[in-house]
């Protein structure tokens, strides 16, 4: 017998499954001991009121076993097939490939950065050294910029493809059965490089080929036509169709577009700093704790948005990938330049919440790089991560002042611990930021503070600068193709075309470009 049951309940039984068991043992009337599984549907957090509660949609099964919905791993065997180039190992390139397979395609995914495990020395030395490998950091490398940076699963992109479906290829290969029921999924970046590991080697046991190390530097056309990738050995692979999957930060994949005449477009984006708060002043704001969050309840996180004036013009700033319990990391991808992000481990246990705060950035805010065209937008980029990296000392020591200080345009004389590795360096960052960017920073602070009693406080600071929240170029493709609107066979995917933010809706593009390039061309 099957009952599905709507619940709302206290965090100790709502997120702990031997409580849960007891609960719904005497809500059914039914031995603790007995026969009955649960299955949970839907888990989310209310903490609208004073008393936090946990939101649950269970299915009880009661002398009957489970209904399995799980994604299983049975790839056919598509070595002597026909194959199809993916450029880039983050999360588009492989979904994209395992879909190929499926569709009984051989993928060849090349891959300029190293597998997940040896990148983790790369990471280390810009932590400790501050050396940048320009091919090896936290946005390069298998497993994307995700794989190394944060590990959320909560995508708005439901008309993009399947979510479930992706959810449970990660579950399949390796990930928490959690994130198929949470409201705000999260693997943890301590956790994801197995899982994106367990990804290549199902793609490679099936026949595919999965090439690290390997750069591309040119493109192989004939006819008008993609014909294969040309790489920095020189090597010419081919296929019958390339997927372009390289991430928001391969500027030179964007140069190498432009200088081939291949069409490209400028796109808005969003620039502005990362912010660092202790997680306990948080929960305390969220969960309206008098001390702690208490032994059942994962470390709180926050949404915000707010429309700001600058030249008489309104304009968003909204947080952007906010790391409960987590760290700020180095992510540039030159030396040169300061970029910074977050992340954080599966089990949020940091003393630290840190998330971007970012502004609105439109094509007429940057005219001064109008001679670049429609790269305009990523040398705008550029400039202030050259600029935040020479104030604050040339390394990867990141510029930073305190929340308030911000506002009220004064030097910080200390600044807080932080969980940037490679240190903070007390600059005042209107010095970084165009004008347009701080103003409506310092208006962003502000209103927030009214929406979350205690969030405006000098004991939060902020860090520059947060740049690499979307590409700053758009590959344009057709709407029901999703082909390149010129050029045949070329299949431009997820964020590095402009298309998708975030691991579940790069995931489901990247599948989706698989199944058009094979219903157009090898069907």
């Amino acid at each position: 017998m099957k009952k599905n049951i709507d619940l709302v309940v206290d965090p100790e039984v709502g997120m702990d499954d031997d409580h849960l068991r007891k609960f719904i043992a005497k809500r059914l009337k039914i031995p603790y001991q007995s026969s009955f599984t649960i299955q949970i549907i839907k888990r989310s957090i209310d903490a609208r009121s004073q008393n936090v509660k946990i939101r649950l949609s269970v299915a009880v099964f009661i002398d009957e076993e489970t209904k399995e919905v799980r994604y299983k791993k049975e790839y056919p065997n598509i070595k002597d097939e026909k194959q199809v180039v993916i450029v880039g190992a983050g999360p588009a390139g492989l979904f994209a490939a395992l879909r190929l397979i499926e569709l009984g395609i051989k993928p060849i995914v090349i891959e300029r950065g190293k597998d997940v495990k040896t990148r983790r020395r790369d990471l280390a030395a810009i932590n400790k050294e501050h050396i940048v490998n320009p091919e090896s950091n936290y946005c390069f490398g298998e497993g994307g910029a995700g794989a190394y940076s944060d590990g959320k699963l909560y995508t708005r992109s439901k008309k993009r493809g399947d979510v479930r479906r992706v959810l449970e290829i990660l579950v399949s290969h390796g990930s928490r059965e959690e994130i198929l029921y949470d409201a705000h999924p999260h693997i943890g970046t301590n956790k994801l490089p197995k899982i994106v590991e367990a990804l290549r080697e199902s793609i490679i046991d099936a026949g595919g080929e999965v090439l690290f190390d390997t750069k591309l530097i040119d493109f192989s056309i004939e006819g008008g036509e993609m014909k294969g990738v040309i790489t920095q050995n020189g090597d010419k692979i081919m296929g019958e169709g390339v997927i372009l999957a390289t991430g928001h930060s391969a500027r030179d994949v964007y140069e190498l577009l432009y200088h081939n005449k291949i069409k490209i477009e400028a796109k808005p984006f969003a620039l502005g700093v990362r912010v660092e708060h202790k997680q306990n002043l948080i929960d305390k704001i969220q969960y309206h704790c008098q001390v702690d969050r208490g032994d059942y309840l994962p470390a709180a996180s926050y949404s915000m948005v707010h429309q700001a004036t600058f030249d008489k013009k309104q304009r968003g700033v909204f947080s952007f990938c906010m790391c409960p319990g987590g760290f700020i990391v180095p992510s540039a991808t030159n030396p040169g330049e300061v970029v910074v992000n977050g992340m954080s481990p599966s089990r949020r246990d940091s003393e630290f919440a840190n998330s971007g705060i970012v502004v609105e950035v439109r094509e007429d805010d940057y005219s001064e790089f109008k001679e670049h065209g429609p790269l305009a937008g990523m040398y705008f980029q550029q400039h202030i991560e050259q600029k935040a990296c020479e104030i604050a000392g040339g390394d990867q020591t990141a510029p930073a002042q305190r929340m308030v200080d911000f506002v009220e345009e004064k030097t910080s004389d200390t600044l807080m611990n932080t969980s940037y590795q490679p240190g903070l360096k007390s600059v005042e960052l209107r010095n970084v930021l165009p004008e347009f960017i701080w103003s409506s920073l310092q208006q962003g602070f502000q209103a927030f503070g009214r929406k979350m009693k205690g969030y405006y406080t000098n004991e939060a600071q902020i860090v520059g600068v947060e740049s690499r929240t979307s590409s700053p170029v758009r590959i344009p493709r057709d709407k029901t193709t999703f082909e390149h609107v010129e050029l045949k066979r070329l299949y431009p995917c997820a964020e590095g075309a402009g298309y998708a933010g975030g691991i579940v809706s790069a995931a489901m593009d990247g599948e989706r470009c698989a199944e058009k390039l094979v219903e157009k061309y090898l069907s």
